[in-house]
């Protein structure tokens, strides 16, 4: 049974950690799955522990979405896994923007999923395997008219078609790590006007969406646990193995001012596992540990999804990191088409501060799994 990766690993995973990554893929990928005691995952086939680390590939180093450049620069796609699984990477989180892959409310792209299809084939090839992430409406430009026109109904029945047709893609392939339904969703508390979706904009990007206009009087719990229940009743018409979760910001905590509505407690129960989006900040580990360990209490695995020194020293990351082994069964930072030797000869504070939280992961990776 796998209580803390940390101190569980089996010998056999402490060894595939240390080998170079030719050595990780000589075999198919198989399913993961949450442990007997709910506080980490196994390997489906081995039974053996298995520790979700990786990288956000959301966009590359000139800021495209991966299906910006997906189809003509595949070449590029290729070696940027390759890169992945040198880093020694298990999971690569990918975000698949709704309206690639959504022509209309019911109606399916057939090129995005034959590419989704391909991608999958390569993180097999690679031994990766992929979070991905659904529904994205990062930027406003490729957000179709049609979509934000639709009633709350309408809506989710077009995110429902959209993983209906992610999930026909994609079951019974080894490569899916699981589905996370959105990134950063919210619940509003009040009223918002027609078409407004999404949330602001943060470095030309809308990384919170809301999945409704109006709770109506409805708890905002329970529209959360519904929204939830819709989508996945979609996965699982197609796959009924792969893991579900959803990408929560760090104040969805049933705690007083700002809430997204998605609490932990009120939704674990619907979920596989429990996905939080953590940055600590100077001076303040203590209380990202804190938020940590309160998702855990609600008796799921849980995966820090993102997380980067963005607001804290190098120092204070690693010792976030640390200290987040006592909560946390996975950890998923970002990588974005640079290796650390691009990097050190970059010039910019984006490629520093990239830099170093990808040299804090290897040295977490090293030391203390």
């Amino acid at each position: 049974m796998l209580r803390r990766p940390h101190r569980t690993l089996s010998a056999a995973l402490a060894l595939a950690l240390a080998l170079p990554f030719a050595a990780l893929h000589a075999e198919e990928l198989t399913r993961i799955g949450v442990a007997e005691n709910g506080r980490g995952f196994v390997d489906g086939a081995s039974g053996q522990p298995f520790v979700p680390l990786g990288f956000n590939y959301d966009h590359d180093e000139a800021g495209r979405l991966l299906e910006d450049y997906w189809i003509e620069e595949w070449d590029k796609v290729e070696q940027d896994f390759q890169e992945l699984a040198d880093l020694g990477a298990s999971v690569v989180r990918i975000h698949l923007q709704l309206g690639r892959f959504m022509a209309g409310p019911s109606e399916p792209r057939q090129a995005s999923l034959d590419q989704l299809a391909k991608l999958l084939t390569l993180a097999d090839r690679c031994g990766l395997r992929l979070d991905l992430t659904g529904l994205g409406c990062y930027h406003k430009a490729d957000v179709p008219d049609w979509y934000d026109a639709l009633t709350e109904r309408e809506r989710w029945d077009a995110q429902a078609a959209f993983w209906e047709a992610v999930a026909a893609t994609c079951r019974g392939r080894g490569a899916v790590f699981c589905y996370d339904l959105m990134n950063e969703p919210v619940v509003p508390g009040g009223q918002r006007q027609a078409g407004e979706w999404l949330g602001p904009a943060f470095a030309g990007k809308h990384f919170v969406q809301f999945i409704s206009l109006d709770s109506a009087g409805r708890p905002r719990p329970d529209v959360a646990q519904a929204w939830i229940r819709h989508l996945s009743a979609a996965i699982r018409r197609h796959d009924s193995e792969a893991l579900i979760t959803v990408g929560l910001v760090d104040w969805s905590l049933d705690r007083p001012g700002l809430t997204s509505g998605f609490v932990p407690s009120a939704i674990a129960g619907d979920l596989d596992f429990l996905c939080v989006h953590l940055y600590p900040e100077a001076g303040q580990v203590t209380e990202a540990l804190e938020t940590l360990a309160a998702f855990a209490e609600a008796g799921k695995p849980v995966v820090i999804e993102e997380t980067f020194p963005l607001k804290c020293s190098l120092a204070e990351f690693e010792e976030f990191l640390r200290g987040s082994r006592a909560h946390a069964a996975g950890w998923i930072g970002f990588y974005w088409g640079k290796t650390p030797d691009e990097l050190r000869q970059g010039v910019t504070i984006g490629d520093a501060l990239l830099l170093r939280q990808l040299e804090a992961f290897q040295k977490f990776r090293r030391d203390e799994l």
